[in-house]
């Protein structure tokens, strides 16, 4: 019997990158997935290529009326949860003195306001044991320059999976994190910089990583598919990283 037959699972930010291999890992082990994302076009183009276990839900992560909407879109439509994948995320990069308060606004309302507001707004639809996962990053980890905002706002993830733990256990919830080290995703045409910029940045940051090479979506989904499944039952209120050693060698 696959891992998730029979199981309902939704997928944040599951049109692209990790979240769109993770609502396909998914899928493949038996389960019905929800993905969502704010645009339209790719939702649609990516619950085309996920088939017909998936479904699509437009939601913007980054407030808490958003949360409030998508908790009525799955109940409307009957779903009962048993796992989650914190997904939707923005990273911009920008050095201490170019770093705008809309910026910082920004980077925090997605991925940090949103997974608190959205795991408020769910906790009616999880079933017990239900497993909660956030994709962290290990920049909150790591002193890289320029990335001050994109990684404060990851370790406060990280904090919350902790202390949201703590809450959770008695309903039965384990939440944890997964911290991806450079993955090779459309996320990083979205850091805000140029294509030289880009290119010099991704070499540098590949140079920094001891197996050499960018991490594929589909390495970071596997380690999802782990925290959400009973296999992980007594790992809770933790991070494990996917980083290819960047952050540990």
């Amino acid at each position: 019997m696959k891992r998730f037959e029979g199981k309902t699972v939704l997928v944040t930010g599951g049109n692209s990158g990790i979240g769109l291999a993770s609502a396909q890992a998914f899928i493949d082990e038996g389960a019905k997935v929800y993905i969502t994302g704010r645009d339209a076009s790719t939702l649609a183009s990516a619950v085309t290529a996920l088939g017909p276990s998936a479904r699509g839900i437009r939601n913007d992560a980054s407030s808490r009326d958003g949360a409030a909407e998508l908790a009525r879109d799955l109940a409307g439509d009957g779903v009962r949860l048993d796992a989650v994948f914190f997904n939707a995320g923005m990273a911009k990069f920008a050095n201490l003195a170019e770093v705008t308060e809309d910026l910082w606004d920004q980077t925090f309302d997605v991925n940090a306001k949103g997974v608190f507001f959205q795991t408020q707004a769910l906790l009616p639809l999880l079933n017990r044991g239900a497993s909660l996962v956030i994709n962290g990053s290990i920049n909150a980890r790591i002193g890289m320059p320029a990335s001050s905002v994109y990684a404060a706002s990851k370790a406060a993830v990280i904090s919350l999976a902790k202390t949201l733990s703590a809450e959770l256990l008695p309903q039965g919830i384990r939440m944890n994190v997964v911290s991806p080290g450079p993955v090779a995703t459309p996320l990083y045409g979205k850091l805000g910089l140029d294509k030289a910029q880009l290119d010099a940045t991704a070499a540098q940051i590949q140079a920094q990583v001891p197996l050499g090479r960018f991490g594929k979506p589909e390495e970071v989904a596997s380690t999802v598919l782990h925290l959400s499944s009973p296999e992980s039952a007594f790992i809770v209120g933790t991070e494990i990283v996917v980083d290819g050693g960047m952050s540990q060698l």
